[in-house]
């Protein structure tokens, strides 16, 4: 039988291993992010945008930054400038939090402006 081995030395988290995150753990979290920044403006409204479409250019390295692109529909009227700033807010901010990883750059592209239906 085997005896239990004594620790000798502990070593630092970091020397200890890498974690790499998958492109699609940021696409989802970037998403969600620009779902939830868009959530106030859609409401009340009875036509509906469809859900973002994320790419994601992920980190080369441990530590490198993330390049996020998103592509929204955004209710018509509204402040458009508005509405693509707190998605890039949101999606700077939640993917920071989340990950741990900085984001170079975030790419709000407006796919499609939907008028409100007559009633």
């Amino acid at each position: 039988m085997a005896g239990l081995v004594p620790v000798t030395a502990r070593r630092e988290p970091g020397a200890r291993g890498r974690l790499r995150l998958a492109d699609r753990v940021y696409a989802r979290i970037a998403a969600r992010a620009a779902r939830e920044a868009l959530a106030d403006a859609w409401h009340g409204r009875s036509a509906r945008g469809g859900p973002p479409k994320v790419s994601v250019t992920g980190p080369a390295s441990p530590g490198a930054p993330v390049t996020v692109r998103v592509s929204v529909d955004l209710p018509f009227p509204a402040d458009l400038a508005a509405l693509a700033r707190a998605v890039r807010d949101r999606v700077t901010t939640d993917t920071r939090m989340l990950t741990g990883s900085r984001v170079s750059e975030v790419v709000v592209m407006v796919e499609h402006l939907v008028p409100e239906t007559a009633r």
